[in-house]
């Protein structure tokens, strides 16, 4: 968003700058060019003999065209800002009220700019919140049915082993669930990060197994979640040295890497191959993730477009089969755990298809 008349306005400082002439000026001097016509049409009359009743006549008329001039330049902002208010209160945020005027009506319409502007953010950010949470809660929801499903078909037995991979979503709903009341604090600038050490090799592993499995739960659904169900595609995980270890909130990089590894799934050609790369970082315990797809890439002019919310990109048919082309939401919520760890997430060079490079800084720069 551009900035707007808040960001132009200081302390006590009227709307768009110094504020030469205000209503009561005006008004006053309404006043006084009324008793100057009357005053000076009278000392017309006395000199030249004409009858006080035409001079009372002038005077009325003058008066009455002076102030009616006034009056439709205080009344028609005053009718603008009426309609844009009612607008605005039958949920239409786009409508704005001209900010020309250098008085106290062009105070009122800055205000009712910025209420504009605070009312259309909210509710930009209600609905995109209603679609991150559907969006987030897809994975573990699929994930348990795919356990569950091939438990009742047979295909699996109810072994502590599945149990214990259906309590795992289970409990990722869970903790996805308690996101929820978390996002409250986001207004204050105050959201919990879990920090811990852990060990990136059966981690990552863990988080591709879960891809694969939630991927074949969604081949047999015609959901429309917007998340891939290709099951052609292979994932490879190279991390090095195998003893690697990471210091970050592991439910938030899990985040991460599924929603990267999502996105590249579904722009892969048939058969394709992504890949999971993870490197030491600068700093001790800090993470370089890379996801390297075989697609069909990202333009350099989309680089800076493609963690916007709903950005779905402008490839022609970027989108492999079993793919419905997302709700371009998955790398917006990837740059926001990201950005919580204070690291970064960006597109990177690379020779075949699209390179995401995500820069964990470990213990130094860890927010509290």
């Amino acid at each position: 968003m551009s900035d707007g008349p808040a960001a132009r306005r200081g302390p006590g400082e009227p709307w768009g700058g110094v504020r030469p002439f205000s209503i009561k000026t005006k008004l006053g001097a309404l006043v006084v060019i009324a008793v100057l016509i009357t005053t000076g049409l009278s000392m017309i009359a006395v000199r030249t003999q004409t009858e006080l009743r035409f001079i009372t006549v002038f005077s009325m008329i003058a008066t009455l065209l002076i102030t009616q001039f006034v009056a439709h330049s205080l009344t028609d902002p005053l009718d603008e800002m009426n309609t844009v208010a009612r607008s605005i209160s039958q949920g239409d945020y786009t409508r704005r009220v001209s900010e020309s005027r250098r008085d106290e009506l062009g105070d009122l319409a800055g205000t009712i700019n910025l209420m504009a502007d605070e009312l259309e953010a909210q509710d930009q950010q209600r609905k995109e919140l209603v679609a991150n949470v559907s969006h987030e809660l897809r994975t573990p929801i699929a994930g348990l049915r795919a356990v569950l499903e091939n438990v009742v078909d047979g295909i699996a037995e109810a072994d502590p082993e599945t149990m214990r991979t259906a309590l795992k979503q289970t409990e990722r709903l869970g903790r996805l669930v308690e996101t929820l009341l978390d996002l409250s604090r986001l207004d204050n600038g105050v959201v919990p990060l879990r920090m811990r050490r852990f060990e990136v090799w059966p981690y990552l592993s863990g988080v591709l197994k879960e891809a694969n499995m939630v991927a074949s739960a969604r081949a047999g659904m015609a959901s429309g979640s917007g998340s891939h169900t290709r099951t052609d595609v292979h994932l490879h995980l190279d991390v090095s040295p195998p003893e690697l270890t990471a210091h970050a909130d592991p439910e938030r990089i899990h985040q991460v890497v599924a929603n990267l590894i999502d996105n590249a799934i579904k722009h892969s050609p048939p058969h394709g191959r992504v890949t999971v790369k993870a490197r030491r970082g600068p700093h001790p315990e800090s993470l370089e993730l890379e996801v390297l797809d075989e697609g069909p890439g990202i333009p350099r002019s989309d680089w800076h477009r493609v963690f916007e919310r709903f950005n779905r990109g402008a490839v022609s048919r970027p989108h492999g089969p079993g793919s419905d082309g997302g709700t371009g939401l998955g790398l917006a919520i990837a740059r926001w755990a990201v950005d919580l760890h204070g690291g970064r997430i960006g597109v990177a060079e690379s020779d075949r298809g699209c390179r995401i490079l995500v820069t964990l800084p470990g213990q130094p720069s860890v927010q509290s």
